[in-house]
């Protein structure tokens, strides 16, 4: 399994559009067969602030969630105009 974890900040006014990108983006995240999770946090008392939590099967299920046409629309054009990307990690269990 693979993790990413990956934080994005929304520039200011934007904050609302920013959540209905991300709305887009888990909802056809979910439908690809390598993601096992997808989940989009936003942050209690900075409402700028949006955390996603990714995990995928393997290496090949991530590198096919970057090259779909969802996260090219989304995560690439769209949330780049009014939000930026503050970090992104990827991690893998202790298993």
């Amino acid at each position: 399994m693979v993790v990413l974890a990956v934080t994005w900040m929304a520039k200011a006014g934007h904050e609302n559009e920013v959540a209905q990108i991300f709305g887009k983006l888990t909802e056809e995240s979910r439908k690809e067969p390598g993601c096992l999770m997808y989940v989009v946090h936003r942050h209690k008392t900075e409402p700028r602030r949006f955390f996603i939590y990714e995990q995928y099967k393997d290496d090949a299920g991530l590198e096919a969630h970057r090259a779909a046409p969802h996260f090219l629309q989304y995560a690439k054009k769209d949330l780049p105009r009014i939000a930026d990307r503050v970090e992104g990690n990827l991690y893998q269990p202790l298993d």
